[in-house]
């Protein structure tokens, strides 16, 4: 972990300069300027609520209501502009030549800059008695961090960088956020789709943010993959199933959320989004892949399209509940609904390709196309047998000019609400695939279409969706980047945490007696005084069982391996030895240590559970687990330990 100021910091910790003229700064820097504008009229608004509220004089009402009503229409103005913002989705696409329809990525929440250096201070010097001096190199080093995660580049070094960032909030959780009060510090973020501001005292609405942002991040990697080719359509693929994951889980882990970017109906919507983008590229995979042109290969299209529209369908659905139909922007819903409809079109489509392009099965292919067409179709066409069906060209012919006048259909009705949205009509890739697929299905239809067709054109049954690649919801891997405490100078976290307290650290001074210093030591990372005979030298000068042994002779020794405070006792001389000890408030003993110390403070309104805690395997430090097995009496030997020798001592209790 380098320190920042003495060696540049690695690219991960970076941020990209938000001002740097690229497409996509400019983008941000202009969301950034709306959710100021926001805020500020929003604050206007407040102002003028509570004066309407508070006033009698009629007049008085009268100008404030005009003056209400035009910032309510400056906001909407202003909503609607961010709106347009974060349609604006071709600046995240990827920039190869090839057409690929458009995917939705989503903005990162923007917040404002946080100054915690008096705070965390503060906290050091009264809660933990130290220097809050010493510790500001550590408290810049993490400001410093904060305001790169604001700009992460996008890629997997900005992704990281988010996870490092999260995953230091473990530590400053346990470090300085007491479960009992608040260290008094407001965390402002914006809605990403609102630019709305919200902000909170509990460090659960940074974290929730910050794990949006990941998302967010993995959304706009996924859509700006080439998906002309297979390593592009994987990655695709990784990222929008990661960005899943994430909305997932912090729907999940956390709730109660002040924005509505993060509430439960916003983020179940996004998850299905996701999912539906996934199958997106899923189906455009298999399109890559099948380069035979047979029958069952032309069936599966069919039914991967099928797959799509029904994903869609369903995120169709989730957009327009009451919810949050007011709240996702329109060109959203109508790409999804536009989507839903093509892909409808395409299921069609391929299985009239199958049916028209494709020889008339011979008699030994028969019982395998006879087994794909019967889950082919909802319901089964009607007609002549499945045997006729599949050996008789004309009939072949008849379906497929079916399923292609139900294909020509959907395809206008995805162009005609298509048309519905201004900001997706001055999107010229979609309505270039639109009116592609829409020019091959009518060239097809005319091609099979004879004259003498007298009879008339049947209505095609649905495709049956069915996928060969199913989506996966990734859930965030925080393992993946490993941090260090940055305020490890504190002491083990299994003692020296937000919710521990401990009475002021005495300075005793020891004389070895003869039968040793007359205490038991245990564990390590503090060491602790486990046991203290009555009438011996440590009883004597005050020490209690349930004491933590801060250091020796002046040397810290909360870090200190067992076998290192027993060598620095070991070594003492006639003139005796001090030693700097520590009780917590709440112990009278180790037996009624908190068994839970590892687990984070819950954040005042918007963590759900603890099921986001027990992540203690991603830290170096030492886990608090260590506490546990203080919180048994070991088992004494019966045998006598005042004789045991200080060479014969290990990491297991013994006497000194």
């Amino acid at each position: 972990f380098s320190l920042f100021g003495e060696i540049p910091a690695p690219l991960s910790q970076q941020g990209c300069d938000p001002f740097a003229q690229t497409q996509r700064s400019k983008l941000q820097h202009r969301r950034a300027r709306i959710n100021q504008q926001i805020n500020k009229e929003m604050r206007m608004r407040a102002g003028a609520e509570n004066l309407f509220r508070a006033t009698s004089n009629h007049k008085v009402k009268e100008t404030v209501a005009l003056e209400l009503s035009y910032v309510n229409s400056n906001l909407q103005l202003l909503k609607e502009e961010l709106e347009e913002l974060n349609s604006s989705v071709e600046v995240y696409q990827n920039e190869s030549e090839s057409i690929s329809v458009p995917m939705i990525p989503l903005g990162l929440k923007e917040t404002k800059e946080l100054d915690l250096l008096v705070p965390l201070k503060d906290f050091i010097s009264e809660h933990y008695g130290e220097e809050g001096v010493l510790f500001e190199k550590e408290i810049k080093e993490f400001m410093e961090l904060r305001q790169a995660m604001r700009t992460p580049s996008r890629n997997e070094a900005g992704l990281e960088l988010l996870m490092e960032y999260y995953n230091q909030l473990y530590f400053l959780d346990s470090r300085f956020f007491p479960p009992t009060r608040s260290l008094g510090v407001f965390f402002h973020w914006y809605d990403s789709l609102t630019g709305v501001p919200s902000h909170q005292r509990a460090l659960a609405f940074e974290k929730g943010s910050v794990l949006f942002n990941i998302g967010a991040l993995h959304t706009q990697i996924g859509a700006r993959q080439d998906r002309a080719s297979l390593p592009g359509l994987n990655q695709a693929i990784d990222a929008f199933q990661k960005a899943a994951g994430a909305f997932n889980y912090l729907k999940e882990n956390f709730s109660n959320a002040p924005s509505l970017d993060m509430s439960a109906a916003s983020l179940n919507m996004l998850v299905r989004l996701m999912v539906a983008q996934v199958q997106e590229c899923v189906f455009e995979k298999m399109t890559l892949l099948r380069t035979q042109h047979d029958f069952l290969s032309r069936l599966q299209l069919a039914q991967e399209a099928a797959r799509v529209e029904d994903v869609y369908s369903l995120v169709h659905q989730t957009m327009t509940q009451p919810h949050v139909k007011d709240y996702v922007p329109f060109s959203w819903t109508t790409m999804v609904h536009v989507k839903s409809e093509h892909f409808k079109a395409l299921s069609h489509y391929f299985a009239a390709i199958a049916l028209c392009d494709c020889p008339a099965a011979s008699d030994a292919e028969l019982p395998e196309q006879e087994k794909a067409f019967i889950q082919f179709h909802v319901t089964m066409p009607e007609g002549p047998s499945l045997r006729v069906l599949l050996q008789d060209p004309e009939e072949r012919r008849k379906l497929g000019k079916a399923h292609l006048k139900k294909a020509i259909m959907k395809h206008e009705e995805a162009m005609r609400i298509h048309g519905l949205c201004k900001i997706l009509r001055k999107m010229d890739i979609l309505q270039e695939v639109l009116s592609f697929a829409h020019k091959r299905s009518l060239s097809k239809y005319s091609e099979i279409d004879h004259e003498e067709d007298f009879f008339e054109t049947g209505d095609a049954p649905d495709i049956h969706p069915k996928t060969l690649q199913k989506p996966e919801i990734k859930s965030p891997n925080f393992s993946q980047v490993k941090v260090t405490d940055l305020f490890h100078k504190l002491g083990p976290l299994s003692v020296f945490s937000a919710k521990n307290k401990w009475y002021p650290a005495r300075r005793v001074h020891l004389r070895r007696g003869e039968n040793g210093f007359g205490f038991t030591l245990r564990g390590d990372s503090p060491v602790l005084i486990a046991g203290v005979i009555p009438g011996g030298c440590a009883a004597g000068a005050g020490l209690k069982e349930g004491d933590y042994i801060i250091s020796v002779n002046g040397k810290d020794c909360r870090w200190s391996k067992h076998a290192e405070v027993v060598q620095l006792l070991k070594s003492t001389g006639e003139e005796g030895v001090e030693i700097g000890v520590i009780t917590l408030q709440s112990s009278e003993g180790p037996k009624t240590v908190d068994k839970k110390a590892a687990a984070m403070s819950s954040g005042v309104g918007l963590q759900k559970s603890n099921k986001e805690n027990s992540r203690k395997s991603l830290m170096n430090s030492k886990s608090a687990s260590t506490l546990l097995v203080w919180s048994k009496k070991s088992k004494r030997s019966k045998k006598s330990t005042y004789s045991v020798p200080f060479t014969a001592v290990g990491d297991n209790e013994a006497m000194y």
